[in-house]
């Protein structure tokens, strides 16, 4: 079973990295696709599980993806196990949906002085999913419409006290939007200087993604960043995901055109990507993890973890 484990682990790796060079190769970022689709503003939301909770990580941009290529509206994928637990069934000749699953299993490995050590070796899982349109006799309430679209100022309100809540310095002035480490400070334009208000909150997610880096909060080495083009990629990239993903969480849409300073990143990217197959899955990681955090900070989670 271990060996048919890591024989599996690089082609996943490989299948997957290599569907999302192709699009970058074509001047496409594939994490930005939903919001590109018509009339979707307010409408993009995380993938959901057949219970209602979000995807996270590398499986948003999974079924994002998959998602817009088929054209499935509705956000709710299952197992076909799932499907027939709920009374219904995969209709015949549908292909599900690769989504992944990360998880660790022991190896005893010799520790060179005659004795043995215990190797944690993590590992990728994939499996299929489908889009509830893709399946027969849910439910009536799978086949409902989602959530009706917020109203444009409820949701720039509810963005304005979630950046508020995260306790984040941030400071206005210059034309340039970017997080300095050494003073622990957001720097924004001022918000007349952007298209709009949620293009503001769109661009202070991506530096609040950068934000969560020093050790006191997720922890990610930012000691490179100036020094290095390739740590430098790696980061906007994950700053660039956590921006999408607390975007669908807010109900605002992202930077769907790379900013000036961003615009070398595409063929950055590339490179890291081509070299590295576990970059965009271990960048999707950081990026939950960031913008968990983030959401950690609210009162409500707060609340949440009290009640618990």
């Amino acid at each position: 079973m271990k060996k048919r484990q890591e024989s599996q682990r690089p082609d996943i790796y490989t299948r997957i990295t290599g569907k999302i060079v192709d699009d970058l190769e074509k001047g496409v970022r594939p994490w930005m696709r939903p919001w590109h689709a018509a009339n979707t503003d307010g409408r993009i939301t995380r993938p959901l599980r057949h219970n209602g909770l979000p995807y996270s990580g590398m499986n948003v941009l999974l079924l994002w993806s998959e998602g817009m290529a088929r054209g499935f509206a509705s956000p709710m994928w299952m197992t076909f196990k799932q499907a027939l637990q709920l009374g219904a069934a995969v209709r015949e000749g549908e292909t599900g949906t690769t989504v992944v699953f990360a998880s660790r299993f022991s190896k005893t490995e010799a520790d060179g002085a005659g004795g043995e050590v215990e190797r944690e070796i993590p590992f990728l899982k994939a499996y299929s999913v489908f889009n509830v349109e893709q399946i027969d006799r849910l439910p009536d309430d799978y086949y409902l419409p989602g959530a009706p679209v917020r109203d444009p100022i409820e949701r720039v309100e509810e963005a304005d006290r979630f950046f508020q809540n995260t306790g984040a310095v941030i400071r206005h002035g210059g034309n340039e939007a970017f997080f300095l480490p050494g003073a622990d400070i957001i720097q924004m334009p001022p918000l007349p200087a952007f298209k709009d208000v949620a293009s503001y909150y769109a661009t202070l997610s991506h530096e609040a993604t950068h934000w969560t880096a020093p050790s006191n909060r997720v922890g990610r080495d930012l000691s490179r960043y100036s020094k290095d083009k390739s740590e430098r990629a790696r980061e906007e990239l994950i700053a660039e995901l956590g921006s999408c993903f607390l975007c669908a969480d807010l109900g605002i849409t992202p930077e769907l055109e790379p900013r000036p300073d961003h615009a070398s990143y595409l063929e950055a990217w590339l490179r890291v990507l081509s070299g590295d197959k576990r970059a965009i899955f271990q960048a999707a990681a950081h990026a939950q993890r960031a913008v968990a955090y983030l959401h950690g900070l609210q009162p409500a989670a707060f609340e949440a973890r009290e009640a618990a």
